[in-house]
Parts: C-alpha cells; structure tokens; sequence
C-alpha cells in the first residue's frame, strides 16, 4: 500500500484542481494521504478536506512559521480539536532557524504547547525541523523527560547527531523527495542509517518534487518515485520498500483505518 504521509492539500497551488490531484494520486496506487495543518487557523479548510474523502485524513497544529500568528496558542486548544473525526497527528510544529519568519521564542513555546498536545491525546508529533539540530534534540529529550509521545520527524534533512538522539526517543523519519536531489547526498547518508521500522514516506505537496517531476509543482501522484529512491538507498526491492512503510505508518499513525 502507498500512503503519502505529509499532503498540503488545502494549499493555493491545488485550489483550482484540488479534485484532479487526488484523482491522480488513487490512479498512482496511493491508498491514503494525511493532509496537514499548517496554523490552526486553517484548521477548518483541512479538517473539511478529510471528512469528505474516506481516504484522507489530517492533522491539527500550527508550522513554526506561523508560530506567530498565535503565540498564545494552548495544548487544551489543540486538544479540543483532536477530538474531531479524522484527526490523527498533532502538528506539523517545530523549529526553523533558516528563515526564522516567527521569533525564535515564539516557535519554541508554541512547540513545547503541541508537545503537550501530543502527550495528553496519544497522537503523534509531526515535527518540523530545520537548522536548530541541537535545539531541536535537547527539547525532545527534555519534553520526553517528562512523558513519553509518539515523535514522527518528517521530511528529515537533519544531521545524524539530532536523528540517533530522537531514534533513541522512538521517533519515526519520514523520506521526501529531497533524498532524490543530486546535491543530497548527506540526507541520503542519514538514511540508510535510520532505524528500518520507522521510515515513511512523503511528498509535501505542492513542494518538493523528486527527480525526474523537480521543477514541476508537486503532487501526490509522485509518491512512487520517493519510495523507489528510499528502495535504492536502503537496498530494499520496491515490494518490501512498500511493505516496511506501510507497516510503519500504521505503527505511528495507529487511528488511521486501513482500507
């Protein structure tokens, strides 16, 4: 079964052909898709996209460059929200140092508040993280200090440093369309070094392309070329690439139904 674990369905680039995409995506042989919550304030738009496709579920939470958006922003908010039909993970949220569009300050207390969230529904943590390893790892292991929470790093472009420090913790990675990048060879590193039961795959749609579709806007339908690079770069033939994530996705997202 392919499932693209990371979808921005609700995003501009697919208001005009939203319906199209996910067409494209089931002709492709994908089965599920988590679209997810970038601000809570899109929370809505999301969570309507799911309840109208048995084969679409989401998330709730607000992206580290949103974090300003609602500094204030409460675990018992996000909570409330879990609570929703469909909704299967908390995030994404994190840390971005790279283009820091949300004062550092803000992006780690409204993170600490998803981690919160995460700890008191059971659902996992859909992290985002970029230039903040170090940050990054001692949060994690102090926040899970204090009470365990599924981690999910997804579209991991990190060192090994932070991805042995949160395999320690259980965390799960996902794979991106980054691993097929000609000038990604330090990604492709850390994965083969990623524990083989917790990998999944992504395509962060509308980013992201993987080669040959790089240029292009890209959609879930390109899912297949992500898992082949993991396949290659894992030694893995294409049946037990998709066997191993699929087992994975269920692991982590275990509210998800299977069809």
């Amino acid at each position: 079964m392919l499932i693209d674990s990371h979808v921005n369905l609700h995003a501009p680039q697919f208001a005009e052909d939203q319906a199209e995409v996910i067409a494209r995506a089931r002709q492709a042989g994908v089965a599920l898709m988590v679209t997810i919550c970038d601000r809570v304030s899109a929370f809505e738009a999301v969570h309507q996209i799911a309840m109208a496709h048995d084969d679409i579920w989401c998330t709730v939470g607000t992206h580290p460059h949103e974090a300003k958006e609602n500094p204030g922003l409460m675990a018992e908010n996000l909570i409330a929200l879990a609570q929703r039909p469909k909704v299967v993970g908390i995030g994404e949220a994190g840390l971005d140092l790279y283009y820091n569009h949300s004062p550092i300050a803000v992006q780690e207390a409204v993170f600490r508040q998803h981690v919160a969230a995460a700890r008191a529904t059971g659902l996992p943590l859909v992290v985002h993280t970029r230039d903040a390893d170090a940050m990054m790892a001692d949060i994690l292991e102090e926040e899970h200090a204090r009470g365990a929470f599924k981690i999910l790093l997804h579209c991991y472009t990190g060192g090994a440093e932070l991805a042995a420090r949160a395999a320690a913790l259980g965390a799960w990675f996902s794979v991106s369309g980054i691993a097929s990048f000609k000038a990604a060879e330090d990604v492709r590193a850390v994965i083969r070094d990623m524990p083989a039961d917790r990998i999944i795959v992504e395509t962060d749609c509308p980013y992201l392309a993987p080669v040959p579709m790089r240029g292009r806007r890209n959609e879930p339908a390109f899912l297949p070329h992500v898992l082949a690079k993991l396949a290659e770069i894992r030694g893995w033939s294409a049946a037990e690439a998709e066997a191993r994530t699929e087992s994975a996705f269920f692991a982590l997202f275990d509210r998800v139904a299977r069809p």
